[in-house]
């Protein structure tokens, strides 16, 4: 009787790490800074009243964020301006980068991917898990798998429970 009271949790007992990139999610706000908002009529960039701005905005308002620089108008924007609001935000904003926000959501899960200490998963069976609450960028999933196919002794994904295998190290 001794036997039919004993479960056997089998998931705990294969050695198998489950791994949630979600728990590399980079803190801090994401800011979209459109630069079409300053153009004159929606069409062009005045340099004089884009320095004005420049000179005059309250910067301190992106302390600690993240920042993506695009122009969502159908403009011509000159390198120059692009480089004028990097100077501007460089002493408040922990990371800028030109593009929209899920360029900077890459940005910020590849910089969280180069600091992961791979060699906790040297010669491991792991399990990346799926799905969560936090949204992982698709970009994330692939470093982390060629990064982790480097050392890793076998790869799926998904749950212990309905995994889909990636990848197998031949012995």
């Amino acid at each position: 009787m001794d036997n039919q009271d004993t479960i056997i949790n089998k998931v705990a007992l294969s050695g198998l790490i489950t791994f949630d990139l979600a728990t590399l999610a980079p803190q801090g706000d994401r800011i979209l800074f459109d630069i079409k908002d300053q153009l004159f009529h929606g069409l062009i960039l005045r340099e004089k009243d884009f320095r004005e701005f420049i000179k005059t905005n309250d910067w301190s308002q992106y302390q600690d964020k993240n920042i993506a620089i695009t122009c969502s108008a159908d403009a011509i924007i000159p390198t120059w301006a692009y480089m004028l609001l990097a100077n501007k935000l460089e002493p408040y904003a922990r990371e800028i980068i030109f593009g929209d926000l899920d360029v900077l959501e890459t940005f910020l899960y590849e910089k969280s991917l180069e600091q992961l200490d791979m060699s906790q998963f040297e010669g491991e069976r792991i399990m990346v898990k799926g799905c969560g609450d936090i949204r992982v960028p698709e970009s994330a999933f692939i470093t982390f798998t060629r990064k982790l196919s480097k050392v890793a002794k076998s790869i799926m994904y998904g749950e212990a429970c309905s995994s889909v295998p990636i990848f197998k190290r031949k012995t």
